[in-house]
């Protein structure tokens, strides 16, 4: 009798011990999140992988600890370095936050970072995907917006760039009028949706955002790559041109304004 009773009294005792370690567990974790935060907040990247690491370790269902993980590999990824240090580092970025949509196809944050991520990798496709996908979710995230119109002109300009070069040409920036006939079909098959795309993108990051310079500015590059696609209409490329030339006017405008808000709202003083 004694002996069996012994039984739920152990059994009791262990769960409460497991329970005990578990919840000692946690502690230490969110610890270890709290100083890999406090490390990240210092540029101190590579430490905060580090806190990152232990957390989850310490409680490996800490979503959380993951997100911030991929995030502090995110911010060590060079833009445009094609090093297999550096894919490396993409990667284990992109691995954290895709875990993170395989829970929650839509957390913003991993959409967004992906989006970035790929982009900096020069995964121009991949990130027009992502960006689109933040547009479904969001429909007034100018940035998105933003982005896929700068890949569409990237993608542009390094058509616009290859045909002209097998053309005799290099780009002039005003709708290349000298090209040939059959540079002109090569163009328009290559880039007219591109072009398309991009400044309707464009166009609706002005839309949300009204004085987003950096939008304006591509917004002027777009125009002068439909300038290409005009052919043999000169007078439709010249106009082009002209809302090129507008909307560069409008984006140096637009930049001078939002200068000269900071300085008012740092009060002419340097924001470090």
């Amino acid at each position: 009798m004694k002996l069996t009773a012994r039984i739920p009294v152990t059994a009791a005792l262990l769960a409460l011990m497991l329970g005990t370690a578990t919840g000692c567990n946690k502690l230490k974790a969110r610890d270890q999140l709290t100083k890999g935060v406090q490390a990240f907040k210092n540029a101190q990247y590579e430490e905060a992988v580090n806190h990152f690491q232990n957390s989850i370790a310490l409680d490996p269902d800490y979503e959380d600890a993951k997100l911030y993980l991929a995030t502090a590999y995110s911010y060590q990824v060079v833009p445009n370095l094609d090093t297999p240090e550096n894919l490396k580092v993409a990667q284990k970025a992109l691995d954290g936050f895709n875990e993170a949509l395989s829970k929650d196809p839509n957390n913003l944050t991993a959409l967004k970072q992906i989006a970035s991520i790929d982009f900096n990798i020069k995964k121009f496709d991949e990130a027009k995907v992502y960006q689109k996908k933040v547009i479904a979710i969001d429909p007034n995230a100018s940035e998105a917006y933003y982005t896929v119109g700068v890949v569409n002109w990237l993608q542009a300009y390094k058509n616009a760039t290859t045909i002209l070069a097998a053309d005799g040409l290099t780009d002039d920036g005003n709708g290349n009028a000298k090209k040939s006939k059959g540079a002109c079909q090569k163009l328009k098959d290559a880039n007219s949706a591109l072009v398309a795309e991009g400044m309707q993108y464009l166009t609706k990051a002005v839309e949300i955002n009204p004085n987003d310079d950096a939008a304006m500015s591509y917004l002027n590059l777009t125009n002068r790559r439909k300038a290409d696609l005009e052919c043999p209409d000169d007078a439709a490329r010249k106009a082009d041109v002209a809302a090129a030339e507008q909307w560069d006017q409008k984006g140096m405008g637009a930049r001078k304004a939002n200068e000269l808000k900071k300085e008012q709202k740092t009060g002419g003083g340097v924001t470090m």
